[in-house]
């Protein structure tokens, strides 16, 4: 049977995908539309597999909170590059991605799953020809929850507050953003983190050639500064130097119960190779 540009057209709109491959598709299929679509899926899934062992360490964040504050949820959706994080499919992807998961209050990614996704993920990696993702899922049911999404959708925000305003809830979220702290308070720092950062700082005075007892000293010296700096409550407030964010939220009568962070591609080992052998590879 001859394929027509027509029908090429039809399966390039029904399926998304290049026109070489939706001809062949059809050659294949013997002109047979809906056969045609079937082995497209069958090859989509055999490519998503192929892709799937590349890095994905782009891609974005997306963050939903209820209408009452009391129940959010962030998703950080990954692929290969920053021109498919900002392709229009994708954007879609992760949104839809986020309205399941917020619609059907999952808490992790084998829920997403099974949810269908999974079949839509496919798709788009045939469709835009890079590995997609779904990393990670952060669920938040409290009483006041609060979200910040920075403008390139690389970075988000949850926070649950106990007391304040929705305005010092969407402040501290942002100056999470801005400042990336580790723990809530001082207190709150693991054991093995303040171990391993004494373990350096001790190495560092000694070798400094001070008196042991002013060795010491150092080393708690920096130990308190490494714990403002990676404690929230301890920070300078960003929109205030001159104040913490503990002496805030003290004005404000108000603590923070909990916050997540989340960053694209953040602990993602990233690929790095020379662009000419990236070139050279392409072309083999």
């Amino acid at each position: 049977m001859a394929i027509s540009a027509s029908m090429v057209k039809e399966l390039r709109e029904r399926t998304g995908l290049g026109m070489m491959d939706c001809k062949k598709a059809l050659v294949e299929a013997g002109g047979d539309m809906e056969s045609a679509i079937d082995n497209l899926r069958k090859s989509s899934g055999m490519k998503a597999a192929k892709k799937a062992g590349r890095i994905a360490s782009d891609g974005m964040i997306s963050v939903k909170v209820s209408s009452d504050g009391q129940f959010g949820i962030m998703v950080e959706v990954n692929c290969e590059t920053d021109f498919a994080a900002r392709d229009e499919n994708f954007i879609d992807f992760v949104q839809m991605v986020a309205d399941k998961a917020y619609a059907e209050r999952v808490t992790s990614i084998d829920e997403l799953l099974s949810l269908g996704v999974e079949p839509l993920r496919e798709s788009l990696v045939q469709k835009i020809g890079e590995n997609i993702s779904i990393r990670r899922v952060e669920v938040f049911t409290d009483p006041q929850v609060f979200s910040y999404v920075h403008t390139n959708n690389k970075i988000g925000v949850l926070v649950s507050l106990e007391g304040g305003s929705e305005g010092l809830g969407k402040d501290i979220a942002m100056h999470i953003a801005a400042t990336s702290p580790i723990v809530v308070s001082p207190d709150e720092a693991p054991v093995d983190m303040i171990t391993k950062e004494r373990e350096i700082y001790t190495v560092q005075a000694n070798e400094s050639g001070k008196p042991p007892e002013i060795a010491a000293k150092m080393v708690e010296g920096r130990i308190r500064k490494y714990l403002e700096e990676i404690s929230l409550t301890e920070q300078a407030f960003v929109k205030d130097s001159d104040i913490t964010v503990g002496s805030l939220l003290e004005k404000e009568e108000s603590r923070i119960v909990k916050f997540r962070r989340y960053e694209v591609g953040e602990g993602i080992d990233k690929a790095e190779e020379d662009f000419a052998a990236e070139v050279a590879k392409q072309l083999t």
